[in-house]
């Protein structure tokens, strides 16, 4: 396998450790700067080519800087539509870069975050602190790293100060829940290929509240409960990103998510835990390499006349607790794939299996024959047993994955 590194600091723990680890296993692997990268792109011809000259890889590992999102970005996507495997798409590091843009997708998919709003005029502030339970509350940028653009602020007086000025620099801004029993601590979790195999406690020095080992925070390792675990898995996840570090606060209700970074660095939790993560992401990608996740609504929109559609069981409370093949009755290959249901999925369900309130069917088809036949499907009107009408969910709210960047 020829690997690239694709890193401007080929010197940065991180970067070394991986090179490391991939010559240990034979690896051709080369760090390559993405700004030495020029992309071609035509309908008959698409290139990427390397210090002008035309690349030969297998594989790629983004080490992609903050500073160079958007050309990062770029070329992940070049990278993909030539078949090349990227450890994480473009779409996934763009959107764990954009807070708000997450927030909203964690959220939609069930995942505990602080309570967070967006603002963009001065006279919402005190409404959004009210919002996100009040002072003090956490001011931070959409788009930052390292702790950089985080704040904790203790009055009203100086929270509007900071928006003001934060505004005025044309940054888009969140005021965030602050959760006082996490307070100058967090736990960051190394998730590789939708495992966990590492994590550790970070904790602040002194008066600072942000808890970033480049801000000089101590590390340390510690045990995570299931629930942190599956967490942490699922947040990789529905931001589609194969290698990933996800930040959790420690609330009185459980882990919440704070952000997740697409490219973590390794030097603190290699220290802290013990555990060679450098060497569980190169064995990752020796595993998955060949194979590629399909963004199916994507590879759909070059297909005219094909769809996938959801329907969200809570919203047609008239299906609760009827079987699929009643749904389908008239169709001779039922149009359904798959069922979302408790954080997992049911593929090619049976169809005697009886519908929940918080299940959602993925359905496929050519569109026209798709819709009337789902339209058909949710008119049903028959005598209902009141037991399905009064049908309460005792399931967590968490059966979405299926949802995520769309």
């Amino acid at each position: 396998m020829r690997l690239a590194i694709l890193s401007r600091g080929p010197r940065l723990y991180s970067t070394r450790r991986l090179v490391e680890e991939a010559r240990k296993c034979n690896i051709d692997v080369n760090v390559l700067d993405p700004l030495q990268f020029s992309l071609s792109i035509g309908t008959e011809n698409v290139e990427i080519l390397h210090k002008g000259e035309p690349i030969r890889i297998d594989a790629v590992i983004p080490r992609i800087g903050h500073s160079i999102t958007r050309h990062g970005v770029a070329l992940l996507n070049q990278f993909e539509q030539i078949g090349i495997y990227a450890a994480n798409s473009g779409d996934g590091i763009r959107l764990s870069r954009d807070k708000l843009l997450a927030s909203q997708i964690l959220a939609k998919n069930g995942i505990k975050i602080p309570t967070t709003a967006y603002v963009r005029d001065i006279r919402d502030v005190d409404a959004a602190i009210q919002r996100v339970g009040g002072l003090p509350c956490v001011i931070k940028v959409s788009e930052g790293t390292q702790g950089q653009g985080v704040f904790l602020r203790h009055t009203l007086r100086e929270a509007k100060n900071l928006v003001e000025a934060l505004l005025l620099g044309d940054k888009a801004v969140l005021i965030q829940e602050y959760i006082a029993e996490s307070h100058g601590k967090d736990i960051r979790v190394l998730v590789v290929g939708d495992k966990v195999v590492a994590a550790m406690r970070r904790r602040a020095r002194g008066s600072e509240f942000r808890s970033n080992y480049h801000l000089n925070g101590t590390v340390e390792a510690v045990t995570l409960s299931p629930e942190a675990e599956t967490i942490a898995r699922r947040a990789a996840r529905v931001l589609g990103l194969g290698i990933a570090g996800v930040d959790l606060l420690e609330g009185e209700e459980g882990p919440l998510v704070l952000e997740v970074n697409s490219s973590p660095g390794l030097e603190g939790i290699e220290k802290a835990s013990k555990v060679n993560v450098a060497a569980a992401i190169i064995e990752y990608i020796m595993d998955d390499w060949e194979f590629s996740d399909v963004n199916i609504s994507q590879l759909l929109r070059t297909q005219t006349g094909s769809s996938v559609l959801s329907i969200h069981l809570r919203n047609h409370p008239k299906l609760i607790g009827r079987n699929i093949e009643e749904l389908f009755a008239e169709q001779i290959k039922m149009p359904l794939f798959a069922i979302s249901r408790d954080n997992d999925l049911i593929w090619n369900p049976d169809g005697a299996l009886q519908l929940r309130y918080d299940d959602i069917l993925i359905c496929y088809g050519k569109t026209d024959t798709l819709r009337n036949t789902l339209k058909r499907a949710m008119k049903i009107d028959s005598n209902i047993n009141s037991q399905y009408i009064n049908y309460q969910s005792n399931t967590n709210d968490n059966s979405r994955d299926i949802i995520s960047q769309q």
